[in-house]
């Protein structure tokens, strides 16, 4: 699976884990930045960067997940779910990292680099990454309704 990753500095030592765990365990990992500790960096763009792309590759026909990470990982998932066609879940937990796919199909995962230990970061992402959607079609009806207002603008009830 190809794998886009960003975040700021504060979650710029997980990243590096990350991509080198996510890596050796065969993922394709793109990384979208920052390369070097800077703690006046802002995330946003980095992480619009990786939310295009894993809408990019998805539209393409490539199997394609998002990392977005930063202190607490919030302004991280704000920023991803801004992108059109991202379905972005902070994930705080085992539970609500395997929810967030098999639910919600979220495409990326937002974590807090100062929230969670390394290995507790990296069960989490290993989580999500595993965890495939649901398909149930109350979870598909919910996605379209989403996807509905987010390209039209209508509340479908």
């Amino acid at each position: 699976m190809r794998v886009h990753i960003a975040t700021d500095h504060a979650g710029l030592e997980l990243s590096a884990h990350l991509v080198r765990h996510l890596t050796a365990n065969g993922h394709e990992v793109i990384d979208h930045g920052p390369t070097a500790y800077d703690p006046e960096d802002d995330y946003p763009a980095f992480c619009i960067r990786a939310a295009l792309a894993v809408v990019a590759d998805q539209a393409a026909g490539t199997q394609a997940l998002g990392i977005v990470l930063g202190g607490s990982g919030n302004g991280e998932q704000i920023a991803a779910n801004k992108v059109k066609g991202v379905r972005a879940a902070l994930a705080w937990n085992l539970d609500t990292a395997r929810l967030a796919r098999e639910h919600n199909d979220a495409n990326v995962v937002a974590l807090g680099g100062r929230q969670h230990s390394l290995e507790e970061a990296t069960e989490l992402v290993d989580a999500f990454l595993a965890e495939p959607f649901s398909d149930a079609e109350r979870h598909v009806r919910r996605i379209g309704k989403i996807a509905t207002y987010e390209t039209t603008g209508e509340i479908v009830d």
